[in-house]
């Protein structure tokens, strides 16, 4: 039997350039939003890409945004199966309310309440690689012809424990992520929620390979041969050689180390004929657990509506990366990467079938 095709039948965001894709893309023309200082304890204060201000407990927040998010998507089948992929699950609540809310799943359960889903409900919680593992598991059941299609449904929610914990390993920068930049110091962490819908169904964006690929031995950064391991396996997937991606979208969150071992591991796949290259990280943050779905959903937007994330900071040239001032004249392919801890590296090949 031969397997299915998986399409992206619709797909909604809130991030912090706004509460829906008309919002973000209007930030996005306008240079993207300002950072909000956020303190965890006195003398502990860092920038963070958040939300648009919400009224309410965090529950009453989260639930509402989510409604909102998946309502952007089109109107659903809640009999499918839901993925809701996500890093910090329900520690924000757990902060506010002063208790533990229960297991990991107790959260995607409680999600998939307040949406008012019935199908079967999985959890996907690898840190930052959580949203794309949702999408690679999602998509292995449509390709197979278990279901023909899946809803998955990424949270990274406010909180102060993720925070201090990126802080207290000094991984966080004091003012602005500069991806693969000269000047690069460090992350800065954003709120995302995003729902994309996977169908048989013919569509726009086809998710043609995907790879997950763990490197046990580097618990905190990223793998060069992890990396190149996880792009080769979803070009195999998808069929395609190097030479036919058209852009990448890289993990690329301003780490001075990582950043560099990413560059040298795309620059080991390509060659010497890198393809353009986009970055998302300076306008949203990394959204950790939803990163993978935030960006995808961001950038095939902007792809869509002719809006460009342009980068406006300086690279580092000792890297050999180029961040594209305008969409490429030829897109069809797109390499999605994300990396994570746990030694997740991930890969995505997305398909635009109307170039």
């Amino acid at each position: 039997m031969s397997e299915l095709p998986v399409h992206v039948a619709g797909s909604g965001l809130a991030c912090a350039l706004g509460r829906d894709l008309r919002e973000a893309l209007a930030a996005v023309q306008r240079g993207g939003t300002s950072l909000t200082p956020t303190t965890v304890a006195e003398g502990f204060t860092w920038p963070v890409h958040k939300l648009p201000s919400e009224e309410g407990e965090w529950w009453d927040r989260l639930r509402r945004i989510a409604r909102d998010v998946v309502a952007q998507c089109g109107e659903q089948d809640v009999e499918m199966p839901l993925f809701v992929a996500s890093s910090s699950l329900d520690v924000g609540h757990e902060e506010e309310a002063a208790s533990l809310a229960g297991d990991v799943q107790t959260f995607a359960d409680a999600v998939a309440e307040a949406i008012g889903w019935r199908g079967p409900v999985f959890t996907v919680s690898t840190a930052c690689t959580s949203a794309v593992n949702a999408m690679l598991a999602a998509a292995d059941l449509i390709r197979g012809g278990v279901v023909p299609q899946a809803l998955v449904l990424s949270i990274e929610f406010s909180n102060r424990l993720t925070l201090a914990g990126f802080g207290g390993m000094q991984l966080l920068s004091p003012d602005r992520a500069l991806p693969f930049g000269a000047k690069r110091n460090g992350l800065v962490l954003g709120e995302a929620v995003a729902a994309i819908h996977l169908s048989t169904a013919p569509a726009r964006w086809r998710l043609m390979g995907g790879a997950s690929v763990v490197a046990g031995a580097t618990s905190t950064g990223a793998d060069a041969n992890a990396i190149g391991a996880a792009c080769k396996a979803a070009l195999r997937q998808a069929g395609l050689r190097p030479q036919d991606i058209d852009l990448v979208k890289p993990q690329a969150a301003g780490s001075p180390g990582n950043d560099a071992i990413e560059a040298a591991a795309l620059t080991e796949i390509f060659a010497a004929s890198l393809p353009p290259m986009v970055s998302l990280k300076s306008l949203i943050g990394h959204t950790l657990g939803a990163s993978g779905a935030a960006e995808l959903v961001l950038l095939t937007a902007c792809v869509e509506s002719g809006v460009w994330p342009v980068a406006n900071h300086a690279l580092d040239s000792e890297l050999g990366m180029t961040l594209a001032t305008q969409a490429p004249a030829r897109l069809r392919h797109i390499l999605f990467n994300a990396i994570g801890f746990g030694g997740g590296h991930a890969a995505l090949l997305l398909k635009d079938c109307l170039a």
